[in-house]
């Protein structure tokens, strides 16, 4: 797994983390595609509310909540783009801290081995203001977790199958 800052089209700074697991992209992308099991590997996600019907179609959203019980707020992440099995664009709201855009992208650079790519930068509300290096600090290690749970939820899915 590795992290960087770098620039996006627009210039604003954005984390990038990776994991590559030994799977075809396929079957990584069909864990992107099953939005009833982000709760168990985005941190910070606490429970899947309502999944709208032909996610991860462009304008469907995860109804989830955030946060520890009791003290969870109940808020949604919508799809902003799709290429399957390629990529996965997502617009996440979180109440007053504003929303979030993060971007997973999955290539094979050998057959069977699929590399997992995910960029998020706050992109609206307040967290937007605050700098990039302060928001690396918070979501590179966030982000570096939510992967190594994925690759987990992917390779113990793929036993017998790849």
């Amino acid at each position: 797994m590795r992290a960087v800052q770098r620039d996006d089209e627009g210039g604003a700074l954005m984390t990038e983390v990776e994991v590559t697991v030994p799977v075809p992209i396929e079957q990584a992308f069909a864990a992107l595609a099953d939005g009833w099991l982000y709760a168990s590997w985005v941190v910070g996600a606490s429970h899947i509310r309502v999944v709208d019907r032909n996610w991860p179609a462009v304008g469907t959203r995860i109804h989830h909540s955030v946060g520890l019980w009791p003290l969870t707020m109940q808020d949604v992440t919508k799809v902003t783009a799709v290429d399957p099995p390629h990529m996965l664009e997502l617009d996440a709201h979180l109440w007053v801290i504003g929303a979030a855009w993060i971007r997973f992208e999955l290539d094979e650079p050998q057959p069977r081995v699929t590399r997992i790519r995910m960029f998020e930068r706050a992109s609206r509300g307040p967290g937007a203001f605050i700098p990039g290096f302060a928001q690396d600090l918070v979501f590179t290690p966030r982000n570096q977790e939510s992967l190594d749970r994925l690759a987990h939820l992917i390779i113990g899915r793929s036993d017998g199958k790849s």
